[in-house]
């Protein structure tokens, strides 16, 4: 009997240490636990209190600002104050109209600021070419306005203004700079035409002063003898450098031949999507037979 309890226990043993060990581990984590209570607890006390100071502190700068402004007001009229806000406001628009400028300087549109607003220059290219250059001097007060330009009379510029000069400052000078950068293009090619390829125009080319209406006559050889065509191009869009509607017909009654008729309905089309210019240098190229390639 003694031999198989003594067996018996020799089994029960282990189980009997492991247990009072696990009891042991939870005594330890709780005594742990025990002691970091105290310690979270002075922690989230002393974060609770450096947050309550900080409070009272913006409160305490609140109260001290309110006071100053109202201590500032109080022997101001109600006039000055409507002034004083007026002048914040064109104060405003002034640092508005730099950033404007700066945006634009790289799009043609570029100015400085003046004693009474700001100077605006607009310059105009077409196909990399450097053309003329307008300025229009705003004053910035309220309602805003053009104190003195160079902008042509035929450039709808008060239309424009009336339109967008006190809604959207850098709108009217997008627009306004469509219309200038369109005339100078279409001005350009219509000079282009008349200075390098006046030997293929029978008699004088006839344009307004928007160049956006044009007459000639021309011929496709300028040497011996071609049929001559008669040209009219309309720029509806005033803000564009290639025509809008585009006429061209026979000099005289006659019948055209097939050929010539094919001609003409392919000058209609390179006139359409080309510039004049660029429409006269395939002519020069290739006399009488037409660069086909150009008709796109």
């Amino acid at each position: 009997l003694e031999l198989i309890t003594l067996f018996e226990s020799s089994f029960l043993l282990p189980a009997g240490v492991l247990a009072h060990l696990e009891r042991l581990e939870t005594q330890v984590s709780k005594s742990r636990k025990k002691l970091e209570e105290p310690q979270n607890a002075q922690a989230l006390e002393a974060r609770i209190h450096e947050l309550k100071r900080l409070r009272d502190k913006l409160r305490a700068e609140v109260k001290q600002r309110q006071a100053r402004v109202k201590a500032s007001t109080a022997n101001v009229e109600p006039d000055q104050i409507l002034e004083i806000s007026e002048q914040e406001i064109l104060e405003r628009k002034q640092e508005n109209m730099k950033a404007i400028l700066q945006a634009y300087r790289f799009t043609g549109i570029s100015g400085k600021l003046t004693s009474r607003g700001v100077c605006v220059c607009i310059s105009t290219a077409f196909e990399g070419n450097l053309l003329d250059s307008y300025f229009v001097d705003l004053v910035m007060e309220k309602p805003l306005w053009i104190h003195h330009h160079s902008v042509p009379v035929f450039i709808p510029l008060e239309e424009i203004s009336a339109k967008y000069l006190q809604t959207n400052t850098r709108h009217f000078l997008f627009v306004l700079w469509e219309y200038l950068n369109a005339y100078s293009g279409r001005k350009y090619q219509a000079d282009r035409l008349q200075s390098d390829f006046a030997a293929f125009l029978v008699g004088p080319l006839q344009r307004n002063s928007l160049c956006n209406l044009l007459s000639f006559t021309y011929k496709v050889k300028p040497e011996g003898q071609s049929f001559p065509f008669c040209a009219r191009l309309l720029y509806k869009d005033l803000t564009t450098t290639l025509p809008t509607d585009v006429t061209v017909t026979s000099q005289g009654t006659e019948a055209l031949p097939s050929t010539w008729e094919e001609q003409r309905a392919a000058h209609e089309n390179l006139f359409f999507t080309k510039p004049l210019h660029q429409v006269f240098t395939s002519f020069a190229k290739k006399g009488e037979k037409l660069d086909m390639s150009l008709v796109s």
